[in-house]
């Protein structure tokens, strides 16, 4: 039901228990493209908004690894 409303999912716990595992094993379980990305300090909003842009034109699942390092401003 989710998946047919466009609902996003964040999957927050501590490090090394399996979050981008699993979010990538469920993608491939609907048969959906998963790309991961490692996210850095050196991230702008432009870098963002080209992620996102593609994530939208392809119907991909995006995962952000150390989401936390993009700075605030982003």
């Amino acid at each position: 039901m989710g998946l047919r409303l466009f609902l996003g999912g964040a999957p927050a716990g501590p490090a090394g228990t399996g979050k981008t595992e699993t979010t990538k094993d469920l993608a491939r379980a609907l048969a959906l493209p998963c790309y991961v990305y490692n996210c850095s300090d050196q991230m702008s909003y432009l870098t963002m908004a080209d992620i996102f842009r593609g994530l939208t034109q392809t119907g991909a699942w995006g995962c952000f690894d150390e989401f936390n390092r993009i700075p605030i401003e982003v």
